[in-house]
């Protein structure tokens, strides 16, 4: 498989981890005492896995028209993206307070103990976000293998004006 590609296939696997982590459930809140549980996504606990996968996949598809610089300047934000992603699923865990502002039957006023339990969202914010440090690494190390943006329809830079009006009455196409 062509680097490139891999870029591509990591970006898109990536992108459906993070935004699969923003709608499964982050953690639950039981409050006992027959009340019901509530759980929480990803996305009600924080924004950040979809907003990190939606920018990076913006930067894997600017790539595609980019040169070897900007492939590699946008390869590392990437990579930055990923270790962002990684640190959100790793550090992102919400305490009863905030829980409690989110949803008020959660406050200590309201019930003595809560348990709280975690969900399968943040490991799937750890896999994408591992999959973000590895696209980003595979662009930083393969950037200048990749396939230039086409010039097919760029006119030839040593060409005058003049030139290009002779050939245009000569019956040809001065771009190709």
């Amino acid at each position: 498989m062509r680097s490139q590609r891999l870029v591509d296939l990591l970006a898109v696997v990536a992108l459906v981890l993070l935004a699969l982590s923003a709608y499964l459930t982050w953690s639950t809140a039981d409050p006992g005492s027959g009340r019901p549980a509530v759980s929480f996504t990803g996305y009600s606990v924080t924004r950040a896995p979809v907003t990190l996968a939606l920018a990076s996949l913006v930067a894997v598809v600017v790539t595609k028209l980019a040169g070897t610089a900007l492939r590699r300047v946008l390869s590392a934000l990437v990579l930055l993206m990923g270790v962002a992603a990684v640190g959100v699923a790793l550090q992102v865990r919400p305490d009863l307070q905030e829980l409690g502002r989110l949803r008020p039957e959660l406050s200590q006023a309201v019930t003595d103990t809560v348990a709280l339990s975690t969900g399968p969202a943040p490991w799937l914010a750890l896999a994408g976000g591992v999959a973000l440090v590895a696209a980003g690494l595979t662009g930083l190390a393969t950037a200048h293998r990749w396939r230039r943006p086409t010039r097919r329809y760029e006119r030839d830079p040593a060409a005058t004006p003049a030139d290009q009006w002779k050939a245009i009455d000569a019956g040809e196409d001065p771009t190709i």
